[in-house]
């Protein structure tokens, strides 16, 4: 097997993490025990706090590495303001996606990550690919729950589009395969964007959506997310 179908495999594993959650949460709505909804805000917040390792300890400082500071900051700020403008754009329509741009957000410019990772740092890469599978299972259990509940479109459609969503992991790794692992400065310009836009998502969308007045569990879903993240990133290192 070549490394790039390997990235590709990588890749795919780590994006049918998005279904599989979507496909957890289909059953959770079919089934006579239904989650409370501290549970739900707890994994909402779970995948929050992935989301930000991923910010922390990913995409910022991969970014930052690889671009000064001239470019890094305006690039962080325009990837909050584009997708502040898309957030206004899909509330103005009544469509629900927040949690689902977010999710996408991290996983293409990781899976791009992927790619290169593979060319010169494969044990990292395989590691990553685990990481990802587990920041997106959580992800894809309250992006589905997001959608599905706004009552516009039925569960097998939403299951498919994560199907084809995560089928757009290995076309991102293999970008990253062929054309970014000798340009880290356009990788880094892209994972340094998302990490703004994914910024401006937890704070306006994710976050409010898994509070609970008197309630700390789910808050702990967000150590607990972060945690993960945090235990990847040391491991990989």
């Amino acid at each position: 097997m070549t490394q790039l179908n390997y990235a590709l495999i990588l890749a795919l594993f780590a994006g049918l993490a998005m279904p599989l959650g979507g496909l957890l949460a289909r059953l959770e709505t079919m089934s006579a025990t239904r989650m409370g909804p501290r549970m739900l805000k707890s994994i909402t917040a779970f995948g929050g706090g992935a989301l930000l390792s991923a910010v922390a300890l990913v995409l910022v400082p991969r970014g930052a590495e690889a671009l000064p500071v001239t470019w890094a900051v305006p690039l962080l700020l325009a990837g909050g303001l584009s997708f502040g403008l898309v957030d206004r754009a899909l509330a103005k329509s009544g469509s629900s996606g927040a949690l689902l741009l977010a999710m996408l957000l991290d996983f293409l410019p990781e899976a791009m990550a992927l790619g290169a990772l593979l060319v010169t740092e494969a044990a990292t890469a395989k590691l990553l690919a685990a990481m990802m599978f587990l920041q997106n299972l959580p992800e894809g259990f309250a992006a589905f729950r997001e959608i599905w509940l706004a009552g516009k479109n039925p569960g097998w459609v939403i299951l498919v589009v994560f199907i084809g969503l995560a089928a757009l992991g290995p076309v991102c790794a293999g970008v990253g395969f062929v054309f970014l692992a000798d340009d880290p400065e356009i990788l880094g310009a892209i994972m340094i964007f998302a990490a703004g836009g994914i910024l401006y998502l937890l704070f306006q969308d994710i976050a409010p959506e898994a509070h609970e007045d008197d309630v700390y569990v789910p808050a702990l879903g967000a150590v607990a997310g972060f945690a993960l993240g945090l235990a990847g990133e040391m491991i990989m290192v």
